[in-house]
């Protein structure tokens, strides 16, 4: 075991899932046992494919810009801005939108790391 550096612009893996632009950075197929830190752009208009983490909270702390969360869940829509961060409970169906006319720029991801979602979209294998 050692200390690893990883850098937002040299992903191993991309999450077209999440944007077109969403890094995975720190992640299992890393080395990392629970920890995930995803970074992710979400040009004007783009929004999440609506999702769920089962057994992960889900933390987005907002780098850039405005948007809204969106809480399936209990049918609500939740304003954020640079410099807050958006805290999803486990099991809450939501989606990440940038719908105030400016990008979003935010740092986070579930937490564990959301495996059965990164073995949905390919990025680890079933044994892993």
């Amino acid at each position: 075991m050692a200390v690893h550096v990883f850098h937002r612009d040299k992903p191993d893996v991309m999450l077209p899932v999440i944007s077109r632009d969403a890094r995975l950075v720190v992640w299992p197929g890393v080395g990392a046992e629970t920890a995930n830190m995803n970074y992710v752009v979400l040009e004007p208009g783009e929004a999440n494919v609506p999702h769920v983490h089962a057994a992960s909270e889900d933390t987005v702390f907002i780098l850039e810009g405005e948007g809204t969360a969106h809480d399936f869940e209990n049918d609500s829509k939740v304003a954020f801005a640079a410099g807050q961060a958006v805290h999803v409970p486990v099991g809450l169906k939501h989606a990440i939108a940038a719908d105030r006319g400016v990008r979003v720029v935010s740092a986070g991801g579930p937490s564990p790391a959301d495996r059965g979602l990164l073995k949905a979209v390919g990025a680890l294998k079933d044994d892993e």
